[in-house]
Parts: C-alpha cells; sequence; structure tokens
C-alpha cells in the first residue's frame, strides 16, 4: 500500500487484522479505523513531516544534553551547528 499509495487495500487489511484474535491488532485496526479518512490521505499524498520531525528531535536531544548547563543562546548556537550538520550529511 505504501510503495504504490494505493489506499484501495486498506479496509480488507483492517478486517483481516481484526479477525486475527491477538487483542494488540484489533486495538490496532479500531484506532486506525477512528481515523481512517487520515491514514488514507497519509497514504496517498506525497507530502510527509519527516524534515520537520527530525529537527524537533535534534532539539529536544540538545536541550537534553545541556539539561540546565546554559541559557538559550548557547542552546541557540548549538541547534544552528546541528541544522548545518544535516544539511552536510543526508
Amino acid at each position: 500500500m505504501l510503495s504504490a499509495r494505493d489506499a484501495a487495500p486498506l479496509p480488507d487489511w483492517l478486517d483481516h487484522l481484526a479477525a486475527s484474535r491477538l487483542p494488540a491488532l484489533d486495538g490496532l485496526a479500531k484506532a486506525i479505523r477512528e481515523d481512517q479518512h487520515a491514514v488514507v490521505q497519509g497514504i496517498t499524498t506525497p507530502f510527509n513531516s519527516g524534515v520537520n520531525e527530525g529537527r524537533i528531535t535534534d532539539l529536544k536531544l540538545q536541550k537534553r544534553i545541556m539539561a540546565g548547563r546554559a541559557g538559550v543562546p548557547l542552546l541557540r548556537h548549538r541547534v544552528i551547528l546541528m541544522a548545518g550538520l544535516r544539511r552536510s550529511y543526508p
């Protein structure tokens, strides 16, 4: 489904998950059905938020590393350096 960006098999796949009799997979199927429209949009559109998620992860990592050791100016400087490294190493 994901590589072809075709959401047509999604309902059958969800039925198969629900019929598996495993509580975790049944719960997953129910959760996906509750927001099925968003899941279909995520499968069929070429847009994603991967770059933004990566930047947020970098920022959170820097905050945890520094943990009150310095103020906002140093944090800003380190985040800018990290963004520069991300651009040069894909």
